[in-house]
């Protein structure tokens, strides 16, 4: 009852801290952002876009960081005490806590750990409690409550849509259980000072960033792929997602990327979904093979693994083939007229409804679950769509972001 007290609390003192951080000298905002600057530390500004905290960082790894730890002090603390108390109301101690964390930070490059370096010069966390927060899905998802999500990726160009060009969307689904941390969704923007690509990430603040774009117009992400081929782990490789961000920051190009990719060696079974302005390929990646999937002009991914040479006996997960189905369906009826706007619409659609859209159903017999949250870009344009459960869409166009 007390850690609920104290979760409580610091909840209602975000608003204040909130206003506080806008007390500051204030610019204007990128011309075109569509944002309104609530505070500036050092060279990061946050923002506030509708319902979502917009914060723009540009220096050095560990410079990003203590613009990131500064400007977002009082979520990251709220945050972690949600996942804090996700353990320990379970029996779990700190050292347990610190132990799962370690196994998706430990081989993280330097470039990420120098980001947490720096936020916990300035967030009043430290290390250790920033690598819980950051494996805040996998540590509480899988250590705690034992569940898996479920996610669902489209990508459409050529005759989908109204000037050729890519238009993706995805879906994250989780089990309703975690809806606390859904205040706490983030866009950043790393503009880092080292020559690489801008990146953009859309999650939780400072939890694992598993939706990230870039300013060359590369998108990835990622669907559960365990209910395609098992939930076997492989030690001593990378978390494939903690590479998403090198990757974004180093490759500029679909040729670069997808080389990447297929040179990687997963340490779980992933669905990964990329794409440029003018196509996108879905990668099927177990422990011990990768597939990729090309597409005619359209590809839908959600939690079954497409390609027949995987050799998979039995049925695939309950609902991943009606959602990609559905959404194949929705492509269809709304072919060459799909942009932006037309693809939020798509996704509304709750899969109740003949979509692939979850909202507080029961999926799992013992669990609810909702798209947590959800997103439609433009790579072409760098346009951006997002949008949490209960919660209104919100368009920002990263462009002027990455030129900060």
């Amino acid at each position: 009852m007390k850690k609920l007290s104290l979760f409580i609390a610091l909840l209602l003192v975000i608003p204040a801290a909130a206003l506080a951080l806008s007390s500051g000298s204030m610019e204007s905002a990128p011309t075109g952002s569509g944002l309104t600057q609530v505070a500036t530390f050092e060279n990061g500004t946050r923002y506030q876009a509708g319902a979502y905290p917009v914060v723009v960082l540009s220096g050095t790894y560990r410079e990003m960081g203590r613009q990131y730890g500064a400007l977002m002090k009082d979520d990251l603390t709220a945050n972690y005490a949600f996942v804090y108390a996700s353990f320990t109301d379970r029996g779990y101690n700190v050292s347990q806590m610190n132990e799962f964390a370690r196994t998706g930070t430990d081989l993280q490059p330097k470039r990420m750990k120098e980001i947490r370096e720096g936020m916990a010069e300035t967030s009043g966390l430290t290390v250790e409690e920033l690598e819980i927060l950051y494996m805040e899905v996998c540590v509480v998802m899988s250590a705690v409550l034992q569940t898996e999500p479920a996610c669902s990726f489209m990508a459409v160009w050529g005759n989908y849509t109204n000037d050729g060009s890519v238009v993706l969307s995805r879906n994250y689904d989780m089990p309703d259980v975690i809806s606390p941390y859904y205040p706490y969704y983030t866009l950043v923007v790393y503009n880092p000072t080292d020559g690489s690509n801008g990146v953009a990430t859309f999650n939780p603040v400072g939890a694992r960033t598993e939706t990230l774009m870039n300013s060359a117009g590369l998108y990835i992400s990622e669907n559960n792929g365990a209910h395609a081929v098992g939930t076997m782990e492989v030690a001593n490789r990378p978390d494939l997602i903690d590479e998403f961000f090198g990757m974004m920051l180093d490759y500029s190009d679909m040729k670069g990327l997808d080389a990447a990719l297929m040179a990687a060696r997963s340490d779980y079974a992933w669905i990964v979904n990329t794409a440029c302005p003018d196509f996108a390929y879905s990668y099927e990646e177990s422990v011990y093979d990768i597939k990729r999937l090309e597409g005619h002009e359209i590809i839908v991914a959600a939690n079954h693994f497409d390609d027949p040479t995987w050799y998979i006996e039995g049925p695939p997960v309950v609902n991943s083939i009606t959602r990609c189905h559905n959404l194949r369906r929705q492509a269809e009826e709304n072919r060459g007229s799909i942009d932006g706007e037309r693809m939020v619409e798509i996704r509304n659609v709750l899969m109740r409804n003949g979509g692939a859209t979850f909202l507080h159903d029961d999926v799992s017999g013992d669990m609810t679950y909702s798209t947590e949250y959800q997103v439609v870009y433009s790579p072409e344009t760098r346009t951006l769509w997002m949008k949490v459960v209960d919660r209104d869409w919100q368009k920002v166009e990263l462009g002027p972001l990455f030129a900060v």
